[in-house]
């Protein structure tokens, strides 16, 4: 009887140092997953961000979708202007002339992003889900200013973590909350990780 105790308090001691290390082990490994997560996306959203400027430079706005700013940054070319004498010296009394060349934007963005110009719709960790984007003019401040906004909620990368009871291990985490850049509201490219 005695022998039959000792192992039932036995497996009970085990139960509870399993339930013990679980507890442990489960708020360690979500914030180490969100953490590598959530900087993958963040990476990506810097480089939509690339593409984007690098497509207002040339079309005077911002692509309002991933085919858009797909194609435009295949087939159009940046412009460089080489000016030659210094049109700001009041002095300068020679001919200022202006040298335009193009250099095609397909090799000088792939190679800047380090990747396929396709991939920057979808979100890593997001099983083929694409990020939100949107594009407009605005009046800001009586003038016509191009907006962008591109982002996604975190539960479309968070994985086996986007429920809402891994609250209790952050404070600041929301699955429904929306990691991004821009703002449709004000002439604004930073990133809401950048606060």
């Amino acid at each position: 009887m005695r022998i039959v105790i000792n192992l039932v308090l036995a497996a009970i001691v085990i139960g509870l140092v399993w339930v013990l290390i679980s507890s442990i082990r489960e708020p360690i490994k979500f914030k180490a997953e969100k953490q590598k997560r959530e900087q993958a996306v963040v990476d990506r959203l810097m480089k939509v961000r690339q593409a984007q400027e690098a497509f207002r430079y040339m079309k005077g706005g911002f692509a309002p979708t991933f085919d858009s700013l797909s194609q435009v940054l295949r087939t159009d070319s940046f412009a460089i202007i080489k000016v030659i004498g210094d049109p700001d010296d009041p002095n300068f009394t020679g001919e200022i002339i202006y040298d335009t060349t193009y250099v095609q934007a397909y090799d000088s963005i792939r190679t800047e992003l380090g990747m396929p110009i396709d991939s920057l719709a979808y979100v890593p960790y997001g099983g083929g889900e694409r990020f939100e984007m949107q594009a407009d003019t605005i009046t800001y401040q009586s003038t016509n200013v191009p907006v962008v906004e591109v982002g996604v909620r975190r539960k479309v990368f968070m994985g086996p973590y986007k429920d809402p009871r891994f609250a209790r291990y952050d404070a600041d985490y929301n699955p429904n909350s929306v990691l991004k850049f821009g703002n449709m509201n004000a002439p604004n490219l930073s990133g809401n990780w950048e606060r």
